[in-house]
Protein backbone atom coordinates (compact mmCIF):
# COMPACT_ATOMS: atom_id res chain seq x y z
CA UNK A 1 0.00 0.00 0.00
CA UNK A 2 1.56 3.58 -0.92
CA UNK A 3 2.74 5.53 2.16
CA UNK A 4 0.60 8.49 0.73
CA UNK A 5 -2.65 6.64 1.10
CA UNK A 6 -2.11 5.33 4.30
CA UNK A 7 -1.33 8.55 5.81
CA UNK A 8 -4.58 10.38 3.91
CA UNK A 9 -6.12 7.01 5.66
CA UNK A 10 -5.30 7.68 9.01
CA UNK A 11 -6.63 11.60 9.27
CA UNK A 12 -8.94 10.71 12.44
CA UNK A 13 -6.08 9.14 14.18
CA UNK A 14 -4.02 12.04 13.98
CA UNK A 15 -6.44 14.30 14.28
CA UNK A 16 -5.22 16.41 17.44
CA UNK A 17 -7.60 16.98 20.43
CA UNK A 18 -7.74 15.72 24.00
CA UNK A 19 -9.30 12.60 23.17
CA UNK A 20 -7.53 10.55 20.73
CA UNK A 21 -8.81 8.11 17.91
CA UNK A 22 -7.46 4.49 17.52
CA UNK A 23 -6.28 2.76 14.62
CA UNK A 24 -8.39 2.80 11.61
CA UNK A 25 -10.86 -0.33 10.80
CA UNK A 26 -8.74 -1.01 7.86
CA UNK A 27 -5.42 -1.18 9.54
CA UNK A 28 -6.66 -4.33 10.90
CA UNK A 29 -8.81 -5.93 8.34
CA UNK A 30 -6.53 -4.75 4.96
CA UNK A 31 -4.63 -7.23 3.62
CA UNK A 32 -2.75 -4.34 1.96
CA UNK A 33 -1.59 -2.83 5.07
CA UNK A 34 -0.95 -6.19 6.70
CA UNK A 35 1.70 -6.30 3.55
CA UNK A 36 2.93 -2.91 4.40
CA UNK A 37 3.39 -4.10 8.03
CA UNK A 38 5.74 -6.95 6.95
CA UNK A 39 7.79 -4.62 4.86
CA UNK A 40 8.25 -2.25 7.52
CA UNK A 41 7.34 -3.51 10.96
CA UNK A 42 8.34 -6.80 11.05
CA UNK A 43 11.64 -6.58 8.84
CA UNK A 44 12.85 -3.33 10.11
CA UNK A 45 12.23 -3.55 13.94
CA UNK A 46 13.95 -7.14 16.24
CA UNK A 47 10.81 -9.23 15.63
CA UNK A 48 10.57 -12.18 18.52
CA UNK A 49 10.98 -15.13 16.99
CA UNK A 50 11.35 -18.45 19.08
CA UNK A 51 12.37 -19.99 22.74
CA UNK A 52 15.76 -20.77 22.97
CA UNK A 53 14.50 -24.17 25.31
CA UNK A 54 13.06 -25.65 22.51
CA UNK A 55 16.31 -26.60 20.98
CA UNK A 56 17.98 -30.01 22.44
CA UNK A 57 20.86 -30.68 20.25
CA UNK A 58 23.03 -29.99 17.27
CA UNK A 59 21.18 -30.11 14.17
CA UNK A 60 17.26 -28.99 15.53
CA UNK A 61 15.66 -26.81 13.14
CA UNK A 62 12.60 -25.02 13.34
CA UNK A 63 10.95 -23.35 10.60
CA UNK A 64 9.07 -19.75 11.16
CA UNK A 65 7.57 -17.37 8.88
CA UNK A 66 7.96 -13.90 9.57
CA UNK A 67 6.85 -10.72 7.08
CA UNK A 68 5.56 -13.67 4.98
CA UNK A 69 9.05 -15.14 4.96
CA UNK A 70 10.53 -18.56 5.26
CA UNK A 71 12.98 -18.49 8.28
CA UNK A 72 14.65 -21.64 9.66
CA UNK A 73 16.09 -21.16 12.87
CA UNK A 74 19.24 -23.56 13.57
CA UNK A 75 21.31 -24.84 16.25
CA UNK A 76 24.70 -25.05 15.60
CA UNK A 77 27.54 -28.04 16.72
CA UNK A 78 28.81 -25.12 19.60
CA UNK A 79 24.80 -24.79 20.72
CA UNK A 80 24.45 -21.42 19.20
CA UNK A 81 21.19 -20.97 17.80
CA UNK A 82 21.35 -18.91 14.00
CA UNK A 83 18.78 -17.73 11.41
CA UNK A 84 18.82 -18.12 7.92
CA UNK A 85 16.65 -17.78 5.21
CA UNK A 86 15.04 -20.79 4.20
CA UNK A 87 15.83 -21.30 0.86
CA UNK A 88 17.90 -23.45 -1.00
CA UNK A 89 21.09 -21.50 -3.09
CA UNK A 90 20.39 -23.29 -5.80
CA UNK A 91 16.53 -22.87 -7.07
CA UNK A 92 15.48 -21.57 -4.13
CA UNK A 93 13.27 -24.61 -2.82
CA UNK A 94 12.15 -24.28 0.83
CA UNK A 95 14.52 -26.77 2.70
CA UNK A 96 12.22 -27.48 5.69
CA UNK A 97 8.74 -27.83 6.18
CA UNK A 98 8.62 -28.77 10.11
CA UNK A 99 10.67 -29.09 12.99
CA UNK A 100 12.93 -31.81 13.03
CA UNK A 101 16.39 -32.48 13.66
CA UNK A 102 18.68 -32.33 10.28
CA UNK A 103 21.50 -33.90 11.75
CA UNK A 104 25.60 -32.94 10.74
CA UNK A 105 24.53 -31.28 7.57
CA UNK A 106 21.11 -30.05 6.11
CA UNK A 107 20.53 -31.14 2.86
CA UNK A 108 18.08 -29.83 -0.14
CA UNK A 109 15.51 -32.34 -0.87
CA UNK A 110 15.61 -31.55 -4.85
CA UNK A 111 19.28 -31.58 -6.17
CA UNK A 112 20.90 -32.29 -2.41
CA UNK A 113 23.07 -29.28 -2.27
CA UNK A 114 24.29 -29.72 1.27
CA UNK A 115 24.70 -27.21 3.95
CA UNK A 116 26.38 -27.31 7.55
CA UNK A 117 24.71 -26.14 10.61
CA UNK A 118 27.17 -22.88 10.34
CA UNK A 119 25.15 -22.50 6.86
CA UNK A 120 27.90 -22.93 4.61
CA UNK A 121 27.71 -24.64 1.35
CA UNK A 122 29.36 -28.23 1.63
CA UNK A 123 28.01 -30.04 -1.30
CA UNK A 124 26.73 -29.21 -5.06
CA UNK A 125 26.74 -33.06 -6.47
CA UNK A 126 26.98 -33.12 -10.50
CA UNK A 127 25.95 -29.40 -10.69
CA UNK A 128 28.78 -28.59 -13.02
CA UNK A 129 27.95 -31.94 -15.04
CA UNK A 130 30.38 -34.90 -14.08
CA UNK A 131 32.07 -32.63 -12.15
CA UNK A 132 30.69 -31.42 -9.01
CA UNK A 133 31.42 -27.66 -9.42
CA UNK A 134 31.09 -25.67 -12.72
CA UNK A 135 34.37 -23.41 -13.92
CA UNK A 136 34.33 -20.34 -11.77
CA UNK A 137 32.11 -21.50 -9.10
CA UNK A 138 32.98 -20.49 -5.49
CA UNK A 139 31.09 -22.61 -2.76
CA UNK A 140 32.16 -20.06 -0.28
CA UNK A 141 29.63 -16.95 -1.94
CA UNK A 142 26.68 -19.78 -2.18
CA UNK A 143 26.07 -20.45 1.68
CA UNK A 144 22.30 -19.92 2.78
CA UNK A 145 21.54 -16.30 3.42
CA UNK A 146 21.41 -15.23 7.33
CA UNK A 147 19.23 -13.56 9.29
CA UNK A 148 20.99 -11.01 11.59
CA UNK A 149 20.06 -12.38 15.54
CA UNK A 150 19.37 -11.57 18.97
CA UNK A 151 19.11 -13.87 22.03
CA UNK A 152 17.72 -11.97 25.31
CA UNK A 153 17.88 -15.27 27.76
CA UNK A 154 15.60 -17.80 26.89
CA UNK A 155 14.00 -16.08 23.97
CA UNK A 156 15.33 -15.61 20.26
CA UNK A 157 14.64 -12.16 18.28
CA UNK A 158 15.56 -11.58 14.62
CA UNK A 159 15.80 -8.34 12.31
CA UNK A 160 15.32 -8.98 8.51
CA UNK A 161 16.73 -5.76 7.79
CA UNK A 162 20.37 -6.47 9.21
CA UNK A 163 20.17 -2.23 9.93
CA UNK A 164 18.00 -2.32 13.52
CA UNK A 165 19.82 -0.52 16.49
CA UNK A 166 21.69 -3.10 18.48
CA UNK A 167 19.41 -5.47 20.92
CA UNK A 168 20.70 -4.59 24.52
CA UNK A 169 20.31 -0.96 23.17
CA UNK A 170 16.96 -1.21 21.38
CA UNK A 171 15.61 -3.72 24.47
CA UNK A 172 16.79 -1.51 27.31
CA UNK A 173 14.01 0.13 28.62
CA UNK A 174 12.37 -4.04 28.84
CA UNK A 175 15.56 -5.33 29.94
CA UNK A 176 15.66 -2.54 32.87
CA UNK A 177 12.35 -4.45 34.30
CA UNK A 178 14.29 -7.64 34.96
CA UNK A 179 17.49 -6.40 36.22
CA UNK A 180 16.76 -8.04 39.81
CA UNK A 181 16.10 -11.74 38.04
CA UNK A 182 18.92 -14.05 38.16
CA UNK A 183 17.67 -15.32 34.79
CA UNK A 184 20.25 -18.88 35.35
CA UNK A 185 17.89 -20.24 37.56
CA UNK A 186 14.26 -19.45 35.51
CA UNK A 187 13.23 -22.18 34.12
CA UNK A 188 10.01 -23.12 32.01
CA UNK A 189 7.82 -25.46 33.04
CA UNK A 190 4.52 -25.21 30.78
CA UNK A 191 3.66 -24.01 27.17
CA UNK A 192 0.29 -23.54 25.94
CA UNK A 193 -0.59 -23.71 22.64
CA UNK A 194 -3.31 -21.75 21.47
CA UNK A 195 -3.16 -22.52 17.70
CA UNK A 196 -4.91 -20.16 15.49
CA UNK A 197 -6.64 -16.84 16.89
CA UNK A 198 -9.44 -15.13 14.48
CA UNK A 199 -8.33 -11.76 15.16
CA UNK A 200 -5.82 -9.83 13.76
CA UNK A 201 -2.34 -9.76 15.58
CA UNK A 202 -2.37 -6.44 17.37
CA UNK A 203 -5.32 -6.60 18.73
CA UNK A 204 -3.90 -9.41 20.97
CA UNK A 205 -0.97 -6.40 21.56
CA UNK A 206 -3.21 -3.85 22.79
CA UNK A 207 -5.45 -6.45 24.65
CA UNK A 208 -1.78 -7.04 26.90
CA UNK A 209 -1.27 -3.36 27.23
CA UNK A 210 -4.03 -2.17 28.73
CA UNK A 211 -5.54 -2.27 31.85
CA UNK A 212 -8.57 -1.27 31.46
CA UNK A 213 -10.73 -4.05 30.34
CA UNK A 214 -9.34 -5.88 33.66
CA UNK A 215 -12.02 -6.09 35.84
CA UNK A 216 -15.05 -6.64 33.73
CA UNK A 217 -13.59 -9.69 31.44
CA UNK A 218 -11.61 -11.18 33.92
CA UNK A 219 -13.92 -10.82 36.94
CA UNK A 220 -13.91 -14.58 37.03
CA UNK A 221 -10.26 -15.27 36.84
CA UNK A 222 -8.69 -12.27 38.71
CA UNK A 223 -9.05 -9.93 41.03
CA UNK A 224 -6.92 -7.30 40.28
CA UNK A 225 -9.18 -3.98 40.62
CA UNK A 226 -9.00 -0.99 37.93
CA UNK A 227 -8.17 1.51 40.14
CA UNK A 228 -4.71 0.09 41.37
CA UNK A 229 -3.21 -0.47 37.85
CA UNK A 230 -1.01 2.40 35.81
CA UNK A 231 0.16 2.44 32.50
CA UNK A 232 3.79 2.41 31.28
CA UNK A 233 5.18 3.72 28.14
CA UNK A 234 9.15 4.00 28.28
CA UNK A 235 10.03 4.34 24.12
CA UNK A 236 9.47 0.68 22.47
CA UNK A 237 8.36 -0.91 25.87
CA UNK A 238 4.59 0.31 26.77
CA UNK A 239 3.03 -1.69 29.07
CA UNK A 240 0.84 -1.36 32.30
CA UNK A 241 1.77 -2.83 35.93
CA UNK A 242 -0.40 -3.43 39.68
CA UNK A 243 1.20 -3.17 42.77
CA UNK A 244 -0.54 -5.07 45.13
CA UNK A 245 -0.28 -6.31 48.81
CA UNK A 246 -0.23 -9.80 50.36
CA UNK A 247 -3.43 -9.14 51.95
CA UNK A 248 -5.45 -8.87 48.56
CA UNK A 249 -4.29 -12.41 47.21
CA UNK A 250 -6.78 -14.57 46.41
CA UNK A 251 -6.02 -18.35 45.79
CA UNK A 252 -7.35 -19.29 42.70
CA UNK A 253 -7.21 -16.09 40.56
CA UNK A 254 -4.82 -13.98 39.66
CA UNK A 255 -4.32 -11.57 42.81
CA UNK A 256 -0.91 -10.50 42.71
CA UNK A 257 1.12 -7.31 41.53
CA UNK A 258 2.20 -7.61 37.99
CA UNK A 259 4.17 -6.24 35.14
CA UNK A 260 2.01 -6.58 31.80
CA UNK A 261 5.20 -5.68 29.50
CA UNK A 262 5.76 -5.62 25.50
CA UNK A 263 8.86 -4.45 23.20
CA UNK A 264 7.72 -3.32 20.30
CA UNK A 265 6.41 -5.04 17.57
CA UNK A 266 5.86 -8.24 19.18
CA UNK A 267 7.31 -9.42 22.17
CA UNK A 268 5.04 -9.85 25.06
CA UNK A 269 5.80 -10.74 28.61
CA UNK A 270 4.24 -10.50 32.03
CA UNK A 271 5.72 -10.58 35.44
CA UNK A 272 4.03 -11.81 38.29
CA UNK A 273 5.25 -11.73 41.40
CA UNK A 274 6.94 -13.16 43.55
CA UNK A 275 8.14 -15.95 41.40
CA UNK A 276 6.29 -16.17 37.78
CA UNK A 277 7.00 -15.45 34.38
CA UNK A 278 5.05 -15.55 30.94
CA UNK A 279 6.13 -15.08 27.38
CA UNK A 280 4.17 -14.54 24.74
CA UNK A 281 5.14 -15.86 21.06
CA UNK A 282 2.48 -13.80 18.68
CA UNK A 283 3.17 -14.57 15.15
CA UNK A 284 0.88 -13.00 12.55
CA UNK A 285 -0.80 -15.06 9.48
CA UNK A 286 -2.88 -12.64 7.55
CA UNK A 287 -4.82 -9.30 8.48
CA UNK A 288 -7.36 -11.87 10.40
CA UNK A 289 -5.35 -14.48 12.03
CA UNK A 290 -2.65 -14.85 14.42
CA UNK A 291 -0.79 -18.19 15.99
CA UNK A 292 -0.19 -18.01 19.57
CA UNK A 293 1.37 -19.59 22.54
CA UNK A 294 2.65 -18.86 25.99
CA UNK A 295 5.56 -20.52 27.82
CA UNK A 296 5.07 -20.24 31.85
CA UNK A 297 7.99 -19.75 33.84
CA UNK A 298 9.81 -19.79 37.32
CA UNK A 299 12.19 -17.52 38.72
CA UNK A 300 13.14 -18.97 42.37
CA UNK A 301 14.59 -21.77 41.11
CA UNK A 302 12.37 -23.87 43.23
CA UNK A 303 11.00 -27.24 42.02
CA UNK A 304 7.41 -26.95 41.11
CA UNK A 305 4.63 -29.77 41.50
CA UNK A 306 2.85 -31.21 39.08
CA UNK A 307 -0.23 -30.41 40.64
CA UNK A 308 0.90 -27.00 41.10
CA UNK A 309 1.35 -26.75 37.18
CA UNK A 310 -1.56 -28.17 35.79
CA UNK A 311 -3.39 -25.28 37.90
CA UNK A 312 -1.67 -22.69 36.72
CA UNK A 313 -1.87 -23.96 33.45
CA UNK A 314 -5.67 -23.77 33.89
CA UNK A 315 -5.83 -20.08 35.67
CA UNK A 316 -3.94 -19.23 32.04
CA UNK A 317 -5.57 -21.19 29.30
CA UNK A 318 -9.11 -19.54 31.00
CA UNK A 319 -7.39 -15.99 31.02
CA UNK A 320 -6.23 -16.45 27.56
CA UNK A 321 -9.94 -17.72 26.39
CA UNK A 322 -12.08 -14.66 27.73
CA UNK A 323 -9.03 -12.60 26.20
CA UNK A 324 -9.44 -14.37 22.55
CA UNK A 325 -13.14 -13.92 23.04
CA UNK A 326 -13.11 -10.00 23.24
CA UNK A 327 -10.34 -9.48 20.44
CA UNK A 328 -12.34 -11.87 17.97
CA UNK A 329 -15.06 -9.98 19.01
CA UNK A 330 -13.22 -7.07 18.36
CA UNK A 331 -12.00 -8.42 15.01
CA UNK A 332 -15.77 -8.78 13.73
CA UNK A 333 -16.76 -4.86 15.01
CA UNK A 334 -14.13 -3.84 12.36
CA UNK A 335 -16.31 -4.66 9.81
CA UNK A 336 -19.27 -2.25 10.81
CA UNK A 337 -18.65 1.49 9.45
CA UNK A 338 -18.74 2.54 12.84
CA UNK A 339 -14.92 1.66 13.37
CA UNK A 340 -13.91 3.49 10.03
CA UNK A 341 -12.17 5.89 12.14
CA UNK A 342 -10.66 3.68 14.92
CA UNK A 343 -13.38 4.38 18.30
CA UNK A 344 -11.60 6.52 21.31
CA UNK A 345 -9.04 5.76 23.52
CA UNK A 346 -8.77 6.38 26.66
CA UNK A 347 -6.51 9.47 28.19
CA UNK A 348 -5.69 7.40 31.44
CA UNK A 349 -5.97 3.89 30.61
CA UNK A 350 -5.17 3.32 27.01
CA UNK A 351 -2.09 5.79 26.35
CA UNK A 352 0.03 2.69 26.03
CA UNK A 353 -2.52 1.37 23.74
CA UNK A 354 -1.97 4.59 21.67
CA UNK A 355 1.85 4.76 21.83
CA UNK A 356 1.66 0.98 20.54
CA UNK A 357 -0.49 2.34 17.69
CA UNK A 358 1.89 5.67 16.96
CA UNK A 359 4.45 3.15 16.06
CA UNK A 360 2.82 1.28 13.98
CA UNK A 361 1.72 4.29 12.32
CA UNK A 362 4.87 5.65 12.31
CA UNK A 363 6.73 2.74 11.22
CA UNK A 364 3.97 1.75 8.12
CA UNK A 365 4.41 5.62 6.84
CA UNK A 366 8.29 6.38 6.56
Amino acid sequence: MDTTIIKNNLSAFNKKSDLKHGLPSWAYTSDEFFDAESKTVFTNNWVFAGFVHEFKDPGDAIPITVAGQPIILLQNMDGKINAFHNACSHRCLKLIDESCNVGAMLSCPYHSWTYNLDGDLCATPFFGGREHQPEGFNMSEHGLQAVRTAIWNDWIFINLSGEAQDFEEYAKPLINNFKDIDFQIVEPIATLDFGEIDTNWKFLMENFIEPYHVQFVHRTTTNQPLEDHYTIVDGVCVGSAIDLDDKDKVEGSLSVSSRYLTLFPNFIIGRYFPDQIGVYLNVPVDSGHTLQKRVIYTTDGNPVSDQSIEEIKKLWWDVHKEDHTICERMQLGRLSPVSKDGGLLSPFWEDSVRAFQQMIADSVTK
